[in-house]
């Protein structure tokens, strides 16, 4: 195990215990799809690089889990430092193997041969504004193709789809009236926050129940790039030509989305209790 900047350790709380038990009987309910599995080295060092969706953690105890089922492989998630102040979830993401989103940490885990996973858009593609629905929010950030080419890993890049349609925003900084909270996230040092409001697209403002999409697309080797980490030509050849590959995926499993006879709960209830 790399020597990381993680939290000391402490005993897994009763609340991680009530957080995973629901986590499982969401994961059953969903029966998520993953394409191109076969993509994703079975042993590290590589980097998974994808989008974020709209409030994070509706997908990703999802795809962490059946990468380590299916692939036997047991990703480290950069996470905002801002998760690692919460007992409960605090332990609930360690024991998911996450660690803070530092540069040191992502440096050691893959110099230690670990898969780690990274969001470019980070709180910002969390936390999106109205009409931007699986849009990659990533800026002119490079900073994961400098660790990858640092480190000469390879990235694989993947697209997620689904949670994304279970809510509906219904009020973003964006809004009039959100100028008192503008003001709150400014004064913190959080101006990548935009919901503010949301609504579950399912029966009565429930969240929906939509199936979760995974697209896993071939590894993009950072030898290319080899010695050229501090070049921003570089690192931006690299980061483009890794979002393009999301934004694919993206759209193919929206595509595939719209013909799958599981896509809502019922049927996916009916298939699992016929099989």
């Amino acid at each position: 195990m790399p020597d990381i900047d993680s939290p000391l350790p402490i005993p897994a709380s009763r609340v991680a215990d009530v957080l995973k038990v629901a986590i499982d009987v969401a994961h059953r309910a969903t029966r998520p799809e993953l394409q191109g599995l076969q993509h994703v080295p079975t042993s590290g060092p590589f980097m998974l690089v994808g989008n974020h969706q709209l409030l994070g953690m509706q997908d990703l105890p999802t795809l962490v889990r059946e990468l380590e089922r299916r692939r036997g492989v047991r990703v480290r998630g950069m996470g905002d430092s801002f998760h690692f102040a919460v007992p409960g979830w605090r332990d609930l993401l360690i024991r998911m193997g996450a660690v803070p989103g530092t540069r040191e940490n992502c440096a050691a885990l893959l110099a230690a041969g670990e898969a780690v996973l990274v969001f470019p858009g980070g709180a910002r593609e969390v936390y999106k504004r109205r009409g931007q629905r699986y849009e990659l929010l990533w800026g002119e950030r490079t900073g994961f193709a400098r660790m990858a080419i640092e480190a000469g890993a390879p990235i694989v890049p993947f697209a997620a789809v689904g949670a994304e349609d279970r809510f509906d925003v219904l009020l973003d900084m964006d809004s009039r009236l959100a100028a008192p909270a503008r003001a709150v996230a400014r004064r913190v040092g959080r101006p990548d926050l935009g919901t503010l409001v949301v609504k579950g697209s399912g029966f009565a403002g429930l969240p929906g129940t939509d199936r979760l999409y995974f697209r896993f697309g071939a590894p993009i080797p950072t030898t290319p790039w080899s010695g050229r980490a501090s070049d921003p030509d570089a690192r931006a050849e690299c980061r483009d030509l890794v979002r393009a590959e999301i934004e694919a995926g993206i759209a193919a499993l929206r595509a595939r989305r719209e013909t799958d006879d599981q896509r809502a709960l019922l049927p996916r209830v009916r298939h699992a209790i016929s099989s």
